[in-house]
């Protein structure tokens, strides 16, 4: 059933290319949205929380700071409205996933750049 499973998506989904990308790393979103009848481009920078899932179904999170509050985002990896992710910024980081980045602030909350 699994084998069923990932041959229907990988014949079916449509599959955009991307730039290689992992927690820790500062990226910009572009994306699609369409109010009523017109559509216009968005976009959403912050730090890769964590990336989760695989194939067709895989989603990553990202998060920014919006004044004093922080926004958290998730997206599809496969979904239509994306446009285009250009990294920003490498970070390093030790961790998957970074959910600690939620309480730190100030400085703390700065991730070390990966100079390549």
């Amino acid at each position: 059933m699994e084998s069923l499973i990932k041959f229907v998506e990988s014949e079916f989904v449509a599959k955009k290319e991307f730039p290689k990308f992992s927690a820790g790393d500062t990226i910009t979103v572009y994306y699609e949205i369409k109010e009523g009848e017109k559509t216009r481009t968005q976009f959403f920078k912050g730090v890769v929380i964590q990336r989760r899932g695989s194939g067709s179904t895989e989603t990553f999170t990202i998060r920014k700071m919006s004044g004093t509050v922080g926004v958290e985002r998730i997206f599809p990896v496969n979904m239509p409205a994306l446009q285009k992710i250009e990294i920003n910024k490498k970070g390093k980081v030790r961790r998957a996933r970074i959910f600690y980045f939620r309480g730190l602030t100030g400085k703390k909350a700065r991730i070390k750049e990966v100079r390549s």
